[in-house]
């Protein structure tokens, strides 16, 4: 008799945003375990909880303890964790909830951005094998080398469930991973923004790993690169309605579809630019070095080309790093001899993805002009294989989408691109 399939299962905090919900979600879990699969369910902190427990931090102290708040936020995903058993049992259903260090997940013990370092998941198949729907807290685990007992628990960052669920998902070899969320799936952009914004069927690793990591929220980057190294099939679904989701996986067609497959935006980006560096080797590593120690991903960044000794230098980071960016960086501008040290929180950033786009001409022209015809000045450009990205002002990031998006024809299905024929040449 063969083996019952694995399904790994992801809901989100709007999914379990209240009781009704967490019922809602457990009446769906109980479904799909009917059917004979059976099921690891990761799940998020409810509703808004972890900003209302950032929220709570940030009331007592400026400045709190990583390994407190880690142990603070963690809490959140615990929560929902048992309420979803709790509505589980109600339904005649065995489960158990787990912690992330229960269900065997060490991480490399960096508080508040720890990475999965492994997963012994012997609790979960002994719980599987005894008949129980397994719920695991996501977003956590307990740092490597620690003694079980005694382990800090640390936490995996902003999106940090989904990376749980599709590390889970590898290591148990679960035949899907299935990521619930408060959209259908993937879209040519969002829907909030483009009325007619057209949802994919399918999209590739690679051009979902650069939509994630240029704004897109539905999935979460480091969850894209897990799916993407160990070959696991994500789909992406809503939880509020029974309706074909995105898969994303290796895409057999990719050099057949259309080269732009979406538009991604952000606005939590701020501009830094440092005004008459000193042109010499070594500044640029004594400027990034002491960002990447503090934990800050720098983006963009555009040198101009030196004059008399001095060049200026700007570059990109996340609006809400800004303020520690710049205490760390006015020494260095003090100690290196910067003219001048200036930011910008009032900037976004706009990007359009699709394989190919750099080996296909026109593309970055048609973005630019399309651009220009908005009236949108583009501030900076940065591109990769199968990305162009432009850095444009924040309150003209909704009319850079909607042009684009028209400009790409991105509402109209997607067509195999024509090859040429054998009598060709």
């Amino acid at each position: 008799m063969p083996a019952a399939p694995l399904v790994v299962q992801k809901f989100g905090g709007s999914s379990l945003a209240d009781a009704d919900r967490i019922r809602r979600v457990a009446r769906r879990i109980a479904r799909e375990r009917a059917s004979g699969s059976e099921l690891v369910v990761v799940v998020s902190a409810m509703g808004d909880t972890t900003d209302e427990l950032l929220g709570l931090a940030a009331a007592i102290t400026d400045t709190p303890d990583e390994r407190e708040l880690d142990m603070l936020l963690a809490t959140g995903e615990h929560q929902s964790a048992t309420l979803v058993s709790m509505a589980l049992h109600a339904l005649g259903v065995a489960a158990i909830s787990l912690s992330g260090p229960q269900a065997g997940i060490t991480t490399d013990g960096r508080y508040g951005k720890a990475r999965i370092a492994s997963i012994q998941p012997d609790r979960v198949r002994r719980e599987l094998d005894g008949g129980k729907v397994v719920i695991v807290a996501g977003f956590q685990g307990r740092a490597e080398g620690d003694d079980a007992a005694g382990a800090d628990i640390t936490t995996l960052g902003r999106g940090g469930s989904d990376t749980t669920a599709v590390a889970l998902a590898a290591r148990l070899r679960a035949t899907r991973c299935q990521i619930f969320t408060d959209v259908r799936g993937i879209y040519t952009a969002d829907p909030r923004i483009v009325a007619d914004a057209r949802q994919l069927p399918v999209i590739g690793y690679e051009e979902m790993l650069e939509l994630a990591g240029q704004g897109a929220q539905v999935m979460q980057t480091r969850a894209v690169e897990l799916g993407w190294v160990n070959d696991v099939v994500i789909e992406v679904l809503s939880s509020f309605e029974d309706a074909p989701g995105t898969l994303i996986k290796e895409d057999p067609l990719v050099e057949q579809r259309n080269k732009v497959r979406g538009l991604a935006h952000d606005r939590n980006v701020a501009k830094v630019t440092l005004v008459e560096v000193p042109d010499r080797p070594g500044v640029a590593a004594h400027v990034f070095g002491p960002l990447a120690e503090a934990g800050i991903n720098v983006d963009m960044i555009v040198q101009n080309i030196g004059h008399g000794g001095a060049t200026d230098l700007s570059f990109t980071i996340p609006r809400v790093e800004l303020a520690k960016a710049k205490r760390i960086l006015e020494p260095i501008a003090r100690e290196l001899g910067f003219r001048e040290l200036t930011t910008d929180s009032s900037v976004a950033k706009v990007s359009i993805v699709g394989a190919g786009i750099q080996n296909a001409p026109g593309y970055a022209a048609r973005m630019f002009g399309t651009l220009a015809d908005a009236g949108v000045n583009i501030e900076m450009i940065s591109t990769s294989e199968i990305r162009i990205t432009t850095i444009i002002a924040e309150d003209a990031l909704e009319t850079a989408v909607r042009a684009l998006h028209a400009a790409f024809e991105l509402e109209r299905p997607e067509t195999a691109v024509a090859q040429p024929s054998a009598a060709a040449g």
